[in-house]
C-alpha cells in the first residue's frame, strides 16, 4: 500500500472526466487500498480516483470517526434523489477551504463493489453529500465551482497567496 499524491486545485487534471472501470482487476484492488490509505492519512472522509490522477470511476468513503466502515463505489451513478439543503463542504484538493453547497438530502446510488457485484444503496445527510461531492470529481467538477464567480476568485487568490508563502 502507498500514500498517493493528491492533486491540488486549480490543477487542470481535476477537470478530467473519469472513464468507467470495465472489470475489477488486481490494479483496481491496489488502487482502492492506496486510495483508502491516502484518504485516512489526510484525515478525509472521501476520495475520488481523479484526485490522485487516476481517471477511472472509483471512489472511497468512510464518514465514521472510528475509520472502520470503508465504502467502495466503482462506476457509481445516482438513480434517484430528493430534497435539498446547504451543507458546508471541504475537499482534500482544497485544504482549508470550506463553503456551503446545495446538495440533495437523500440519494439512491447504483455501483459495483470491489467484489465485482452490482449493488444499490440509499444515503442521506453527510453520507449523501459525500457521495455527491466525490461523484462530481469523477465528472471533472470541484465543489467550489458551484459558488459565485466572486467567491471562486477569492478562493483562487487565497490559494495563490498560500502558494507564494509556502
Amino acid at each position: 500500500m502507498a500514500i498517493l499524491k493528491i492533486l491540488q486545485y486549480p490543477d487542470e487534471r481535476l477537470h478530467t472526466i473519469a472513464a468507467p472501470v470495465p472489470k475489477i482487476t488486481n490494479e483496481i484492488h491496489g488502487l482502492v487500498q492506496d486510495m483508502a490509505e491516502t484518504m485516512y492519512a489526510a484525515s478525509g472522509i472521501g476520495l475520488a480516483a481523479t484526485q490522485v490522477d487516476v481517471h477511472q470511476r472509483v471512489l472511497v468513503i468512510d464518514i465514521t470517526s472510528a475509520r472502520d466502515q470503508l465504502h467502495v463505489f466503482i462506476n457509481p451513478e445516482i438513480i434517484a434523489s430528493r430534497g435539498g439543503f446547504d451543507y458546508e463542504e471541504g475537499c482534500l484538493s482544497l485544504p482549508g477551504i470550506y463553503e456551503k453547497v446545495k446538495r440533495s438530502e437523500w440519494i439512491a446510488v447504483r455501483a459495483m463493489g470491489l467484489d465485482g457485484r452490482p449493488f444499490e444503496l440509499e444515503a442521506e445527510g453527510l453520507f449523501a453529500v459525500c457521495i455527491q461531492h466525490e461523484m462530481d470529481h469523477l465528472m471533472g467538477k470541484v465543489f467550489v465551482e458551484y459558488l459565485s464567480q466572486f467567491k471562486q476568485s477569492r478562493i483562487r487568490a487565497k490559494l495563490k497567496k498560500r502558494q507564494r508563502n509556502a
